[in-house]
């Protein structure tokens, strides 16, 4: 039998949150159903396995935790499964690192926020430069976003930001282990 320190956190054996799949608007509609079908008593538990997706859709949701806890004092839980890349992380920044879990084997992901896009410039000279800095606009602000969501991660942790922002463009994978040490997360089960 493997030592095992699950029975030290009984309530995550059972999630009344349970996500998994790709962080997009069916994850966030699944999200809030599940949200209001749990019971309003006690700690709430938010388990998620996936390979990412949208930032924003984890960002919306991440809020929503947050208000929940700010408006009623409910005690909010993260467990991430097996994998935890991208947007999961993103919304795993919503909770506090020490109410931050990770089962045995899980990793996490983080990366830089990714942007595809075409300028395309045609027309009058004196009409292109703001389409040009429409453009550096988006990427600036975008650029907070994440810098916002990077903060909120290694919040309370060993990691600074400075050390995330480095990483973060060549996708840091940390192993549970490694997110346990970090202070990432407070434990592994």
């Amino acid at each position: 039998m493997t030592n095992s320190n699950a029975t030290d956190y009984p309530l995550l054996a059972n999630p009344q949150i349970q996500l998994h799949g790709t962080v997009d608007n069916v994850m966030y509609e699944n999200f809030k159903n599940q949200l209001s079908a749990a019971t309003g008593d006690g700690p709430l538990v938010v388990s998620i396995t996936t390979l990412g997706g949208d930032p924003e859709m984890a960002r919306a949701m991440g809020d929503t935790i947050r208000l929940l806890r700010e408006y009623t004092g409910r005690e909010t839980l993260f467990l991430g499964k097996v994998a935890v890349y991208s947007a999961g992380a993103t919304f795993m920044s919503a909770f506090p690192a020490e109410k931050r879990f990770l089962t045995r084997g899980t990793r996490l992901m983080i990366h830089e926020r990714i942007m595809n896009s075409t300028v395309q410039l045609s027309g009058p000279l004196n009409t292109l430069a703001p389409v040009l800095l429409a453009k550096l606009n988006e990427i600036q602000d975008s650029i907070r976003i994440q810098d916002e969501g990077f903060a909120a991660l290694v919040e309370g942790t060993q990691v600074s930001l400075d050390e995330l922002k480095a990483k973060a463009p060549s996708n840091w994978y940390i192993e549970a282990e490694e997110a346990r040490r970090l202070g990432l997360v407070l434990d592994i089960i």
